[in-house]
């Protein structure tokens, strides 16, 4: 199985055979994707009405539309996130917890609409083990980089005695 360093190898190799102008086209159409996919969703989220007459799939369906706009942020969220990582589970477990825990909310606040009382519950436990596996693999990334540097508690004190 391939380190971290390797992978951040080949992703380096491989921006610097893109070359600079292709690395700005892709950084750009992420940029204009993330932002308009935040863009409909905040949209979706807080002007439902709004948004299901403009998009025109009848019947209108409040829940379903914030669903949508909760989902469209999170995407937006991962798009925006890879232009700052090029960490897979750090863009990935970053959308999903965003788009994740505003789905949790809008169960809460729509559930006189419709649903089962449970729905936030089971939804937020999943956001929670998200967030969990997101910082065991922070940390683990931490400490790789701790381990590869040598600035580890273990190399000082071994370096003291």
């Amino acid at each position: 199985m391939p380190t971290e360093e390797a992978n951040l190898n080949r992703t380096i190799n491989r921006q610097r055979q893109v070359g600079r102008a292709g690395r700005i086209f892709v950084r750009l159409v992420v940029l204009v994707c993330g932002v308009s996919m935040l863009a409909f969703g905040v949209w979706a989220l807080i002007a439902p009405g709004s948004f299901a007459s403009w998009i025109s799939f009848p019947p209108y369906n409040e829940h379903l539309i914030h669903d949508a706009g909760a989902f469209q942020i999170g995407i937006g969220t991962a798009l925006l996130l890879s232009l700052l990582s090029s960490d897979a589970l750090i863009v990935a477990l970053g959308g999903f917890l965003v788009g994740g825990t505003l789905h949790v909310v809008n169960h809460a606040v729509d559930s006189h609409l419709g649903g089962h009382a449970s729905d936030p519950w089971l939804l937020g436990v999943q956001v929670l083990l998200a967030a969990a596996a997101l910082g065991v693999h922070l940390r683990s990334r931490r400490d790789a980089s701790i381990a590869i540097r040598g600035d580890g508690n273990d190399s000082n004190q071994h370096s003291q005695s």
